[in-house]
C-alpha cells in the first residue's frame, strides 16, 4: 500500500536526500544502468542493445505525457489492457509499414533520407554519454520534467551542429504554431464549449471520435517520435532486428498503461478539465493535425513535446483569459503552469546540448566557437 502512496504523491520532493530516500529503487536502476554503459562502452554490439532498451523505456514513459496522456487520462474506468492493445496494435501497424515500405527504415525516413544520406549516422563504437542520454531522460521524467526526448536522445547522434539546429527551429516553430492555434480554438469558442460541455454526461459518440483521433494521433507521433527509439539500430532493420524493435516497444506500452502514465502523468492531469473526453479530444484533434502538418513539410525531426506543451499552454491561457471570473489568481496560476511546462523543456534542451557536445567533439568545438571560447 505504501508503494502505491509514494507514487501517487503530489507535492515535489523537497530535496535531494528526500527523493534519494523515497526513489532508492529506481536510483539503483540508474546506477546498474550507468555500470553497465560503463561496461559496455567498448563492445559496439552490446552497446547498441544496452541503449535501445533504456532509449524505449524512456521513450514511452516520457512521451505519455503528449500522444497518450488525455487519452489515459480521460479513460480511467476502462481496462489497462484494453487500452494497451488499442494502442499497441496500431504502433505495429504503423512500424510495420514503415519497415516494409522504406525497406527496413522504421522512421519513415527521419533518419534515413531517401538518397540514403543522414545527419544521425549510426556509430560504428558508441560512446558513454550516448549509452546514457536515455537513462538521463528517465532522471527527468521521474521528477516530472516534460522535457524533449528528441532534443535528448538525437543530439548525442547528430554528425554536427546542423542536425541539432534543424530540429531546434523546426520544434520552435512548431511551438509558436501550437500555442497560437490552441489559444484562438480555445478562446474564440470558449463561451460555446462551456455551454456543450457544461453537463458532465456526454454523448457515447464522443468515445468513438476520440478513440479515432487518439489512435490517428498516436500513429502520426509514432511516424515522428520513433526515430528517438530506432536511432540505436541500424538504419535499416533486419527481421531479427524489428521483431525485437517491435515487440519490446509493444511490452512496454502494457507497462505504461498499467501504470497508468506513471509520474508524468501529473503534467496532464493538473490542466483544466482535461479527464473530460470531449476537451481532451479537442486538443488530441488539434496536436494531430499540426503533426501531420509538419510531417509532411520536411524530414527533419522536431521535438513533439515542444509541440504539445505549446498547444497545452494556449489552451491553459486562453480560457484563463476567457473566464468572467473576478480578480486575476487564475490567470496568474495558468502563466505559472506554462512558465514551468516551459522552463522544464529549456532545461531539457540544455542538457541535450550539453551531452551532444560531451559525445561529439566536432559538436563540442563547433559550440565553443559560438560562445567565443575557441
Amino acid at each position: 500500500m505504501s508503494k502505491f502512496k509514494r507514487s501517487d504523491r503530489s507535492r515535489p520532493y523537497l530535496n535531494i536526500l528526500d527523493f534519494m530516500i523515497q526513489e532508492k529503487a529506481f536510483l539503483a536502476l540508474i546506477i546498474i544502468g550507468i555500470v553497465l554503459a560503463g561496461i559496455f562502452t567498448g563492445n559496439s554490439q552490446a552497446a547498441m542493445w544496452l541503449g535501445f532498451f533504456f532509449a524505449a523505456y524512456a521513450t514511452v514513459a516520457n512521451d505519455s505525457i503528449q500522444s497518450l496522456g488525455t487519452f489515459i487520462e480521460s479513460n480511467k474506468t476502462r481496462k489497462w489492457w484494453v487500452l494497451w492493445l488499442y494502442i499497441g496494435g496500431i504502433f505495429l501497424a504503423t512500424v510495420i509499414f514503415s519497415w516494409v515500405y522504406f525497406d527496413g527504415d522504421v522512421t519513415f525516413q527521419r533518419l534515413l533520407k531517401a538518397d540514403g544520406t543522414t545527419k544521425y549516422p549510426h556509430p560504428e563504437n558508441f560512446s558513454f554519454f550516448q549509452i546514457i542520454a536515455p537513462l538521463v531522460l528517465l532522471i527527468l521524467t521521474r521528477l516530472r520534467m516534460p522535457v524533449s526526448t528528441t532534443f535528448l536522445i538525437l543530439s548525442v547522434f547528430s554528425a554536427d551542429t546542423s542536425g541539432i539546429t534543424s530540429v531546434v527551429m523546426k520544434s520552435l516553430s512548431g511551438y509558436a504554431m501550437a500555442f497560437v492555434l490552441s489559444f484562438a480554438v480555445w478562446y474564440f469558442s470558449y463561451n460555446l464549449i462551456k455551454t456543450f460541455f457544461k453537463s458532465r454526461k456526454f454523448h457515447q459518440g464522443w468515445s468513438i471520435v476520440q478513440w479515432v483521433v487518439s489512435g490517428s494521433l498516436w500513429a502520426v507521433w509514432v511516424m515522428q517520435d520513433g526515430a528517438n527509439i530506432a536511432v540505436y539500430l541500424p538504419r535499416q532493420q533486419t527481421l531479427t532486428q524489428f521483431i525485437i524493435f517491435a515487440t519490446t516497444i509493444f511490452a512496454g506500452l502494457g507497462l505504461l498503461f498499467y501504470l497508468r502514465g506513471d509520474k508524468i502523468q501529473k503534467v496532464v492531469s493538473e490542466k483544466s478539465r482535461i479527464s473530460d473526453i470531449r476537451a481532451a479530444t479537442l486538443v488530441d484533434l488539434t496536436y494531430v493535425i499540426l503533426l501531420i502538418y509538419k510531417l509532411f513539410i520536411s524530414t527533419v525531426p522536431m521535438s513533439t513535446t515542444w509541440l504539445f506543451l505549446g498547444i497545452i499552454g494556449g489552451r491553459e491561457i486562453a480560457i484563463s483569459l476567457a473566464r468572467n471570473k473576478k480578480g486575476k489568481k487564475h490567470r496568474k496560476k495558468a502563466g505559472k503552469m506554462i512558465f514551468k511546462d516551459f522552463s522544464y523543456a529549456i532545461i531539457g534542451l540544455t542538457i541535450s546540448i550539453a551531452l551532444a557536445a560531451a559525445a561529439n567533439p566536432s559538436i563540442r568545438e563547433a559550440i565553443l566557437e559560438a560562445v567565443g571560447l575557441r
